[in-house]
């Protein structure tokens, strides 16, 4: 029998650095959650009938496939990377059928499919823009997102065919793959991608259908950055290389620059590819340009990208709240990369930086009504800001649908003596172990609430692992790293206990290892505290000096005016101020809230002065505001009165 080892695959392969921990994948995980299940069902009616509306109706994206298929008569209407959307859209659709199974959506889903595939070129070329604006200027602007919307097409396709089982879109994808493969590539034509995004999709090709071509041409798209290949090429774009992160080869890279959506796409590519390769270069890379990131470069919501001129980031230590650009897709974006750099290094800090995308960054881009959006995220607001149906460039909303629907995909890993759990989100699911098949449920009220339950059931009583997170905030650690930190961390403590009694356990890379004999039955239960926690910022972010944050759980909070009189920016809140945390059921879909009684600044009558008188004031999580109209919002609260706006 012949067998070909892939050349990158070789280093790997004579190392023996075989990397064992892997993702359990959304459709073998039922999410049951009070706080994620609702969204995850308005996502798959609400968002995606938003989504598809706006695709189909509102404006010309399904259209234009329509267009190049012949069945309809008209010019391509909208902007060059459209198509993106269509395939995003498809994505979360394919994730919300595993969720909540609709013929009436898969149908629908179905039609889109049928449409996409009749406008493919006979070539495996399939771009609407190009398509109908001349086929001969394909390929010669790196910037035009043709490679882009490529890696949208085979993300959807891979995920309808592990929800569906059906291939029709993932073999339009094939084709489009081996289009590209077919141009470019060592001994080929150059191409350094101007949005990155097919690196990390060509890996779950790989993925699915085991063929290392594809491997190889993530690697190589990777490889081409920092040469200067594109010269010669049109970059419509930018003038300055490092927007598009390629002024160094990316295992050279040590800082954050550029676009902050490309950045993330990017790097989560570079991730995969290091751990399927055993790459060292791009390991050490990754953990380096994360470190800068995380370090210099986050905001407490776990966003980034302070600078709305570039989409991305300036310089270290520039993160202003009013002007943060903080964009939706940027958030999910650090979500894609840092479970990829969990599964990298088995280190849980990665996932401390990701559930704090998740629940403050990313979810705050969709509101509760499911149907309107934020672009960007700022972390204070003059109450002129305010949710939008729709955009122009529409990457967002479908891009938020997609990361809710696909939560499963990130609570749980396994390898073959191990399942990690690395969010607490209740739900289910059932590991293949090498010496045993178990089942695992999950329940809690968390965000809420930190008593979290797992029952464990091996088919057969079995010893192996069961890794939990032991979450940073939890520990004393408010992020990785000096960037922000705890005021005065409170003297909780994390509790852990197996069938009811203390269960000795040792710490791995930040997870509370349970090694054990396992029997059906067997209950874990961890306890961790829900305190309200005062964050200051490290003193070189000159935005948050004298100010605290606050943070209950994975949530970060803020003032609103809607709550406060129309206010939120006239108070101070003092050091030893004390914190009352309530639950409202009635509130935001039902949120807990946290009171303080501090100093606030009012106008006197006669307008000429100014008084003093406490006031309580309510505190909303961070991802709940404008939900309530336009009103003003902040998340860093001065300590002095000299640095309040009494009428912002």
């Amino acid at each position: 029998m012949k067998f070909t080892i892939s050349l990158i695959m070789l280093p790997f392969l004579l190392t023996a650095q075989i990397k064992t921990i892997e993702p359990v994948s959304f459709s073998e995980v039922t999410i049951t959650d009070n706080f994620w299940k609702p969204r995850i069902d308005q996502v798959a009616t609400t968002t995606l009938d938003a989504c598809i509306y706006q695709t189909e109706v509102k404006t010309a994206r399904i259209r234009n496939f329509e267009i190049v298929g012949g069945s309809r008569e008209g010019k391509f209407e909208g902007i060059f990377y459209d198509d993106s959307d269509v395939f995003k859209a498809l994505e979360a659709i394919a994730y919300s059928l595993k969720n909540r199974p609709n013929p009436t959506l898969e149908k629908k889903a179905d039609e889109w499919i049928d449409k996409i595939a009749v406008a493919q070129q006979a070539d495996g070329y399939i771009n609407t823009y190009y398509t109908l604006n001349g086929l001969d200027k394909r390929w010669s602007d790196m910037s035009m997102h043709e490679d882009y919307n490529g890696g949208h097409l085979i993300e959807a396709a891979v995920a309808y065919y592990q929800a569906t089982g059906k291939r029709k879109l993932l073999d339009v994808s094939i084709r489009f793959a081996d289009h590209f493969d077919s141009l470019f590539g060592p001994g080929k034509r150059h191409w350094v991608t101007g949005h990155q995004e097919l690196e990390l999709a060509l890996v779950k090709l790989y993925k699915v259908t085991q063929n290392t071509k594809y491997l190889d041409m993530a690697k190589w798209l990777l490889d081409e950055r920092g040469h200067k290949y594109a010269q010669g090429y049109t970059w419509t774009e930018w003038k300055d290389t490092a927007y598009a992160q390629d002024v160094n080869p990316v295992k050279e890279q040590t800082e954050i620059t550029g676009h902050a959506v490309r950045a993330m796409y990017m790097y989560t590519g570079a991730a995969d590819v290091a751990s399927l390769t055993g790459d060292e270069g791009y390991m050490n890379a990754m953990k380096t340009v994360w470190e800068d990131v995380v370090h210099r470069n986050m905001y407490i919501t776990g966003g980034i990208g302070s600078s709305g001129n570039n989409e991305g980031f300036s310089v270290d230590y520039d993160l202003p709240n009013e002007q943060a650009y903080c964009e939706t897709c940027a958030s999910v974006g650090m979500v894609f990369w840092n479970q990829r750099m969990n599964l990298l290094t088995g280190e849980s800090k990665y996932f401390d930086v990701l559930e704090r995308s998740l629940y403050n960054g990313a979810l705050d881009g969709l509101s509760l009504s499911g149907d309107r959006f934020f672009y960007g995220n700022p972390l204070a607001s003059n109450g002129k800001h305010f949710r939008r149906e729709w955009f122009g460039t529409a990457c967002c909303p479908s891009n938020i649908a997609r990361l809710v629907s696909s939560l499963g995909n990130y609570i749980y890993n396994k390898s073959s003596d191990a399942l990690w759990v690395n969010l607490y989100v209740s739900s289910q699911t059932k590991l293949n172990l090498s010496k045993t098949t178990v089942s695992i449920e999950q329940k809690s009220n968390y965000p809420w609430e930190g008593d979290i339950s797992f029952s464990i059931n091996p088919e057969k009583k079995s010893k192996f692992s069961v890794m939990l997170r032991l979450p940073g905030w939890a520990t004393g650690e408010t992020v990785p790293g000096d960037l922000y930190r705890f005021a005065n961390a409170s003297n909780s403590v994390i509790t852990l206990k197996v069938n009811g009694k203390d269960f000795p356990y040792t710490i791995d890379k930040g997870y509370a290892a349970i090694v054990r004999d396992w029997r059906k039955g067997d209950v874990i239960t961890l306890s961790l505290p829900m305190v309200v926690e005062e964050i200051i910022s490290k003193e070189t972010v000159k935005a948050n000096e004298g100010r605290i944050a606050l943070q209950r759980g994975p949530l970060v909070y803020c003032v609103e005016g809607a709550d406060n009189a129309g206010q939120a920016w006239n108070f101070i809140v003092p050091e030893n101020t004390t914190y009352i945390s309530k639950f409202n059921a009635e509130l935001l879909n039902g949120v807990v809230t946290i009171q303080a009684n501090v100093p606030a600044v009012t106008i006197g009558e006669d307008g000429l002065n100014i008084k003093t008188q406490n006031k309580t004031i309510t505190a909303i999580p961070y991802y709940s505001w404008c939900n309530r109209g336009s009103n003003p919002m902040q998340v860093w609260f001065p300590r002095k009165i000299t640095d309040i706006k009494i009428n912002y």
